[in-house]
């Protein structure tokens, strides 16, 4: 009954409709964080952009489309989680927070990000799955201290190049898109940890003996044939992993063993990575 009465309430632009919705939260918190998540609001309040000492804003599973551009004045800014909502587009507003070193946008409905996420420059982990993306947008490419990139459940196809440039990247999730091959970029960043292509379309894996770093590698459901060959000590999650043999071809037969394994997710979109 609460939740029904706050989503009915959020149509309501009154300020004890509002003041309602965020309950208590009329002071900056002592912690500097402000957890808005799940109040059923379609626009951000005012009065929290005049908190400029606030270090994390969690506007998580609401019903936003729009941000204020009143935001830009909360520049020490580190994590803001605008994930599970309407946008359709990144608010250029969030571009302007040079401080963000975490950003949450999955569960959008977006189909790009504009140029100007390059002024993030001191992002270092970026939430992008489960939108609309049919490519990686470019712009990514130039974020240059990003370490972890999450665009899983989109409809990547494949990744450009310049990826390559992010020698600072050390875990992706691509899974559950449209990868039909493992793309040949993620071989020239040597010091990746972590790799998730699960649920793609890739027939084919190469070695990943020359990635000294590699810890794990998730790339079950896929059409492949042959696991993929990593250096000792390296996990690997999907069939013929380290708990299964790879088949074994007797009198000029192939043994299919079809044994899966539970992938590994990553964390939920609330939590904070390192």
């Amino acid at each position: 009954l609460g939740n029904s009465l706050k989503a009915i309430l959020a149509f309501v632009p009154s300020n004890k409709c509002q003041k309602y919705l965020l309950e208590d939260l009329e002071e900056m918190p002592v912690d500097k964080i402000f957890f808005l998540s799940g109040r059923q609001m379609r626009r951000l309040p005012v009065h929290i952009c005049s908190f400029f000492l606030l270090v994390k804003l969690y506007l998580s599973d609401n019903n936003l489309n729009h941000l204020l551009f009143f935001l830009e004045q909360l520049q020490n800014l580190q994590i803001l989680a605008l994930d599970f909502n309407n946008f359709k587009a990144l608010p250029l507003v969030v571009c302007t927070l040079k401080q963000l070193c975490i950003l949450y946008l999955g569960n959008n409905k977006l189909c790009s990000l504009p140029l100007e996420l390059r002024l993030l420059q001191n992002l270092k982990t970026l939430w992008i799955e489960s939108n609309c993306l049919q490519y990686l947008p470019e712009v990514v490419c130039e974020l240059s201290l990003l370490k972890t990139l999450h665009a899983g459940s989109n409809a990547l196809r494949g990744l450009p190049r310049r990826l390559q440039g992010l020698q600072e990247l050390r875990t992706i999730f691509f899974s559950g898109n449209l990868l039909s091959e493992f793309p040949p970029v993620l071989l020239d960043i040597f010091f990746f940890e972590v790799i998730d292509v699960d649920r793609n379309s890739i027939r084919h894996f190469p070695f990943f003996f020359h990635l000294p770093g590699l810890k794990l590698v998730i790339y079950d459901h896929n059409p492949f044939f042959f696991a993929p060959k990593v250096a000792k000590g390296v996990r690997r999650v999907g069939r013929w992993s380290e708990e299964t043999p790879e088949p074994r071809k007797r009198s000029g037969a192939v043994i299919d063993i079809t044994f899966f394994l539970k992938p590994l997710l990553p964390p939920a979109a609330k939590a904070e990575p390192d």
